[in-house]
Order: C-alpha cells, then sequence, then structure tokens
C-alpha cells in the first residue's frame, strides 16, 4: 500500500504531485496535425523546425499560453481495475477564488481596475479562496492541497509547479492557512513568495486518498494572474511613496513632453492598463520573445526583454520605427492617442508588428507594459538629447574657415527632445545605492548584447559617472552629459576647435507631475549643475571608464551672440531675431551666416529654407538687433511632421578671428481640436462628445484621420475625411456610456500628410 501523502518521488509518468519536493513529469505530446493543405505554404518554402533532440532533454518552456496536462487521479499504485470507490474521501464541489472587483482579493491588492473576469493577485501578499467539499472538512484526517500550475511542463524547482497546504507543519515556497472552516466551505489564505512568476496560473484542488491524489479538473473561471507588487517591502519593485505608487502603476492617463527646452508642448495619452485584453497582451509579448518561465519573476530581466520587444528592429516585437515621414503602409505615430490599439492589434494578429511608431510611441507602450504588470513606470524627456555616431561625449557641428556651418561633414545629431522610460527596482545585482529609477528605452537606437534595446541603467549611476554598471549606462550618460563642439575645418582638411558648448545638451529633463498634470523637472537626477565641482569630478569618473572628452580650451571671445524664443504658428511670416553684444573697447564686425532648416524631431536636417549672411557692425560696448525674416510660403510645402525649424548663427569676428555661434528651434504651433462632452456624466448612462476642427489654411487637407478615446468611458473610435478645404469646419459626433465611475479624459488627435499633431482633449468626472 502506498504512502498516504502526497508523495515526493512520483514515477516518471505521474502527473503533477503535491509536494514541495515533487517535480512533475513532463507530459509526452505528439505534433499537432498540420493545418489544411490549402492554407499551409509549399514544403520547399516552409521553413523546418528543428527538433530539441540530443542538445536538451525537454523543449524550452517558455509559453504562458500552452497547458501541461494535469491527471484527474494520480494513482499511487498500479491499479488495472481503475481507482476503487472514493467516497469516504473528500470530494471537492466548488472553487471560489472571490474574483468579482467589490470582493476582498481584488479591493486588498488594487486590481479592482482590471477589465478582467479572472482573478488578479500581486506577489508577496495574501488572498483568499474558498473551496466547498461534499462534507466538513477535518484537518486532523483530510489532507489536500491547492496546486498551481504554469506553462507547459511544470516543475516545482523551476517555479512553475507550486503545491500550497492549510497546515503549518507542512509548507511550501508559497505560505497557506486555514482563514475561516464553516460546514462545508473553507475559506484559505495564500501568500506567494516574492520572487514568484509573474503570469497566469491554473489552479487544481488535490486531495489525497490511499490510492492517489485525485483532483479538480481543469477549470479556465479559477485561473489566477499574479504581478508585481510594488505595495509589498518584499518585492523588489516595492515604491515606498502611496502618491508615487497611485501614479506610477495606478494612472492610466499621462501626459507627454515634446517641442523645445524653451517651448515645451504637451499632448495626453491612454495607456489603458486596466483595458480588457491588455494583461493578456503584455504575457504575450514575454511568450514571443522566447523568455523563459524560471526568468519571468525577475524584474530586470523582464525590463531587459521588454526593451528588445517593444521594437521589431531584430525580433518582430511590437511597433515599427519609422521616422521618415512615409506612412503609407501604417499609422502615422502622430496619430496614435493611446498603447490599447496597439497591444491589442499585435496579440490579436499573433505577433505581427504594429506600424509605425517613432520615440514617444516606444515609450507609451511600454510604460503601458510596466505598469499593467505592477512595476512603477513613467516618461521622461530629455531635451537637446544627444545621439552620438562615434561613441564619446562630443556632438560634432563642422565649420568651414569662414564659419559657414558644413552639413555635408556634420554627422552628429541631437535631436529636439528623446523620450525614454524609467522603472522602479532594487538592483541586487549592483552595490548598494543604485536601486531606484532605472533607465529603459523600447527606441531603436544602438544594440545592446545584440538586440537593439536599452537598460535598465541605474539613474543614480548615470548621475555619479558610475558608467560601468550594466545596463548601458554609457549610452544614456552621453545623452545627457555630451558637448557641443564647433570645428573650423581648415584647407589642409585639418580640424581646429572653435568652441565649446557644454550645457546644451541634456538642457532639461521633464516627467509628469505626481497626481496632477504639471510638470516636475528631474535634471538633478540625471546630473550636477553645469560647471559645479561636482560635475567635473563625475566626468573625470566617466572618463576612467572609456568615456573621451574634449580637452582643449579656447579663448573667450568678446562677442556674444543669442537667438531669443518665438511664438510661432504655422503659416505665419517671422523675424528671427540675432542679439549682438560687443563686450570689447573696440570696433567689431561679424561677417555672420544664418541658416534656416526644417528638421525632423531628431535633429536630422530636410530642406533648407532660409540663407542669409549679415554684415554686423558692433560700436564698442554695444548691443545690436538684426532681424532675418522667414516667410511662411517658403517653408509650408518644406515642413515635416513636427513643424521644426532649426536656425543656427554662425560667423568670424573680423578684427579677431573668433568664431561665434547660436542655435534655436523655433516650433510650429498647430491648430488645437475642440472637444466638448454632453449629458449626464453617469456609470452606464448615455453621453455625447464632439470634435470641432477648423481648416485655417489656404490649401485643402486630405486623407484627414481623426481618433478618439478615453480610458473606462469609451473605446477607441476612428473617422476619416476625404477633403476638408480652406475655411472649412467640421464636427464629428459620437455616443458612449461611462464604464465606471471617477476622473478621466477624452482625447483625441487629427491627422493628415500635411498637418501632424493635432490634438484636443477634455476632462470629465463620472459619478456612480
Amino acid at each position: 500500500m502506498a504512502d498516504q501523502e502526497i508523495r515526493d518521488d512520483p514515477t516518471p509518468a505521474a502527473p503533477p504531485a503535491a509536494t514541495p519536493a515533487a517535480t512533475p513529469a513532463e507530459p509526452v505530446t505528439t505534433p499537432a496535425a498540420p493545418p489544411a493543405a490549402a492554407a499551409a505554404p509549399p514544403a520547399s518554402t516552409r521553413p523546418k523546425r528543428v527538433s530539441y533532440r540530443g542538445r536538451t532533454a525537454g523543449a524550452k518552456v517558455s509559453s504562458n499560453q500552452k497547458e501541461g496536462k494535469v491527471e484527474e487521479f494520480e494513482p499511487f499504485m498500479l491499479l488495472p481495475r481503475g481507482p476503487p470507490p472514493l467516497k469516504e474521501f473528500l470530494d471537492i464541489w466548488d472553487v471560489d477564488v472571490l474574483k468579482q472587483p467589490q470582493q476582498i482579493n481584488k479591493q486588498g491588492h488594487h486590481t479592482h481596475l482590471y477589465s478582467s473576469d479572472s482573478l488578479i493577485v500581486r506577489r508577496a501578499q495574501e488572498f483568499q479562496i474558498k473551496i466547498t467539499f461534499d462534507r466538513p472538512y477535518k484537518p486532523a484526517e483530510d489532507k489536500f492541497a491547492v496546486e498551481f500550475v504554469i506553462g507547459p511542463s511544470p516543475q516545482y524547482s523551476k517555479g512553475t509547479y507550486i503545491p500550497v497546504f492549510p497546515t503549518e507543519e507542512r509548507q511550501s515556497v508559497w505560505r497557506g492557512r486555514v482563514v475561516e472552516s464553516s460546514d462545508n466551505v473553507v475559506t484559505m489564505g495564500i501568500t506567494t513568495s516574492a520572487e514568484c512568476i509573474v503570469g497566469k496560473y491554473m489552479i487544481y484542488i488535490g486531495v489525497v486518498t490511499p490510492y492517489g491524489i485525485r483532483r479538480t479538473r481543469r477549470d479556465p473561471s479559477t485561473d489566477v494572474y499574479i504581478l508585481f507588487n510594488p505595495w509589498s517591502p518584499a518585492d523588489p519593485v516595492f515604491l515606498d511613496d502611496e502618491e508615487e505608487r497611485e501614479e506610477c502603476v495606478m494612472n492610466e492617463l499621462g501626459i507627454i513632453y515634446h517641442g523645445a527646452y524653451d517651448d515645451v508642448s504637451e499632448r495626453a495619452w491612454n495607456y489603458g492598463q486596466f483595458e480588457f485584453g491588455v494583461l493578456d497582451a503584455c504575457l504575450f509579448i514575454m511568450d514571443k520573445a522566447d523568455m523563459p518561465l524560471s526568468n519571468r519573476g525577475d524584474v530586470v530581466k523582464v525590463t531587459r526583454i521588454a526593451s528588445a520587444m517593444l521594437n521589431s528592429r531584430d525580433d518582430d516585437g511590437v511597433l515599427v520605427g519609422n521616422w521618415s515621414g512615409d506612412y503609407t503602409y501604417g499609422v502615422p505615430p502622430t496619430s496614435w492617442t493611446g498603447s490599447v490599439e496597439i497591444l491589442l492589434d499585435y496579440a490579436g494578429s499573433r505577433g505581427t508588428p504594429v506600424c509605425y511608431a517613432q520615440c514617444w510611441v516606444f515609450a507609451a507602450v511600454f510604460n503601458t507594459f510596466l505598469r499593467c504588470l505592477g512595476i512603477p513606470g513613467r516618461i521622461v524627456t530629455n531635451f537637446f538629447s544627444a545621439h552620438d555616431n562615434d561613441g564619446n561625449l562630443k556632438m560634432d557641428i563642422i565649420l568651414d574657415e569662414n564659419g559657414k556651418l558644413d552639413r555635408n561633414r556634420t554627422k552628429d545629431s541631437i535631436w529636439n527632445y528623446h523620450c525614454w522610460n524609467e522603472c522602479f527596482m532594487a538592483r541586487s545585482d549592483l552595490p548598494p545605492g543604485f536601486g531606484g529609477w532605472q533607465v529603459v528605452d523600447a527606441t531603436p537606437q544602438e544594440t545592446s548584447d545584440g538586440l537593439f534595446r536599452c537598460g535598465p541603467a541605474s539613474v543614480a549611476a548615470i548621475k555619479h559617472g558610475q558608467i560601468c554598471y550594466p545596463f548601458d549606462a554609457p549610452f544614456v550618460f552621453a545623452e545627457v552629459n555630451s558637448d557641443v563642439i564647433f570645428y573650423r575645418r581648415q584647407k589642409d582638411g585639418t580640424l581646429e576647435v572653435a568652441k565649446v558648448n557644454p550645457s546644451h545638451v541634456g538642457r532639461m529633463v521633464l516627467t509628469k507631475a505626481v497626481l496632477h498634470d504639471g510638470r516636475r523637472d528631474i535634471t538633478d537626477q540625471y546630473k550636477f549643475p553645469e560647471g559645479s565641482p561636482e560635475e567635473r569630478r563625475v566626468l573625470e569618473k566617466a572618463e576612467e571608464f572609456g568615456c573621451q572628452r574634449e580637452r582643449a580650451s579656447v579663448p573667450q571671445g568678446d562677442v556674444e551672440v543669442e537667438i531669443p524664443n518665438l511664438d510661432v504658428r504655422v503659416g505665419d511670416n517671422f523675424d528671427v531675431i540675432l542679439k549682438f553684444k560687443n563686450q570689447s573697447d573696440q570696433r567689431r564686425t561679424a561677417d555672420v551666416y544664418v541658416t534656416g532648416t526644417v528638421v525632423y524631431y531628431t535633429g536630422v536636417p530636410s530642406a533648407e529654407v532660409v540663407f542669409k549672411t549679415p554684415k554686423v557692425k558692433l560700436d564698442p560696448q554695444q548691443s545690436k538687433e538684426e532681424k532675418v525674416l522667414v516667410r511662411g510660403e517658403d517653408y509650408m510645402h518644406k515642413l515635416v511632421e513636427q513643424a521644426n525649424i532649426h536656425i543656427i548663427a554662425t560667423g568670424k569676428i573680423k578684427e579677431t578671428g573668433q568664431i561665434i555661434t547660436a542655435m534655436k528651434v523655433i516650433l510650429m504651433h498647430n491648430p488645437k481640436l475642440i472637444v466638448k462632452v454632453t449629458g449626464s456624466p453617469r456609470v452606464s448612462e448615455e453621453m455625447y462628445v464632439s470634435v470641432e476642427f477648423t481648416n485655417p489654411f489656404k490649401f485643402n487637407l486630405e486623407n484627414v484621420d481623426l481618433r478618439m478615446e478615453g480610458p473606462g468611458i469609451m473605446p477607441f473610435k476612428r473617422k476619416q475625411y476625404s477633403l476638408i478645404a480652406p475655411g472649412t469646419s467640421i464636427t464629428w459626433t459620437e455616443t458612449f456610456s461611462p464604464r465606471r465611475a471617477g476622473s478621466t479624459k477624452l482625447i483625441a488627435s487629427l491627422d493628415c500628410a500635411a498637418l501632424r499633431q493635432v490634438y484636443g482633449e477634455t476632462e470629465l468626472t463620472v459619478k456612480q
């Protein structure tokens, strides 16, 4: 007779057994039948899948969707006639995982906002389930376990099979206890470990009999999602600030900053991390990455994999990057209003990359991924972000010997802004003090360990120049600390340093303020004040780890030039004002070259729209202004999507040979959408929203795409107009019924080839 326990050493053919020492055998499966011949490609063109035989003992366990077979009865011995009647032993009538939003589990675990019919809980925190037996539970006689299974080949040693026992005498890596026992119903409290795999688990109840283990049948309604837990001090993502948790985990709405550091624009974004299907889509991304299940409890590995999978460059990830301006085969990056449509499209197509994205779209969808899985995340924008082509801390701008910009030889680009993500975690792989906020970036810029990804890189390590620590800290350090070097090219081809601007790059780093729509300047978290002793020490430290800087010292000139900020609407004529100041006691003559170039927000030039060569004469100690007219008719037909014109003024002082320089990004301001809501703002009551727009230009807007959505109140909707004539107004009206109470926004965008980045929004407070 077999031992009346859940056995420690099942036979190789046995299914999962409920004991910590047990390792359920991997089921022997036969390949699935191929699809119909009509749907299959010819055998000659089909890629052959190479077997794992001879290389590993079994297939790689990297799918949360595939399920292993768990037998309803696991015999302890050979039973030729099958199991005898087991009426005297416990039988399970019902399992209630208390999964309703208003019940204890979702409320206590801050998962009540998820639009899911399944139980969703967080690690390292107790949740409860109710088990109804056919008779009262007798702790001294009855033995049962709640079994959690994830993936196709559950093993206790891999963390993919976890039995949980109701008694203190017998516990596994997850703890269980009987909270209440009343008649036939046992309420059991279960606390997962702080390192457990994040994903979707199947639940079985196993009862021990003398002949074997009797289990409940597979029931998808009892499946449970287990997420990271920023509320638990035991979890590496613990964030000890309730307001920060509310903002960086629970807030579905975000603000993304763009434009220029002295003319900041902003747009709202619907992260939608609680919308139906988004959680499954996030888990699918890890499946698509072929990420082993056993690694999915490690937040460092999860975020590093995600930073590669959010772009499609080398692994068929979520988004296709496109900066060309040609979006014929997809959605222009400026048209998106939220992450939900992108993630559902990707998961619904079983991993076909979604077109198209630029840095803020990569960051916004990544932020949805982080918050959905319970990792505190936020988007940051670095204004004047260096993308260096030669791996040093120098952004090289080449001038000819007269001080004129040489576009052909200037290859480094300074992005007007660049968006990336920060996520909060402990870094047990780094020395103390380097946990906290970490940079992760899904925009494909440079490869890291062979893939287009970046991070997690410790923000504290970047600030203190400790760029030797993983991952990719040197790249992020250069993005915020590079110097702009103006070189004068001599006739013999040699380069001479003409001017160094150490403060242009990384001018300002912004993120959304906590729990309100204001800005939060976090530049001081990335770098010490410009010119301070601490900054010099940090740069010296970075040099020790291989970062190269320009050490040439350039004498201070006595003539300065600057370009003040301008507020310009798209299509307007405007004057670029050059302010000169002669600080010497002698006359000065400046031969100036003013170049105005339409640029992409990445700093890459598109077309020159103005070139002037004024000669400015300055008396001693004189300040003087010079105006350069830029006409709307010269730039309108050349503008690219974000309507930026980069003005560079360079020149040479005739008397001293001094090179003078000034740079300014002029951001064109687009018209706005007007979004209005009418009706009673109550749950399930019908309301109306209208979007209004008037074409202010003298040309037609063709193939206009309008989009609108609002988290918790209105799913994504879209409308197209073939033509909006000059001076013509349109009004688009839709109905919606809010699904839940609370404060939210309706966000709308308008997009066409001739006009990008037109947005509108309205706030709404829904009552119960």
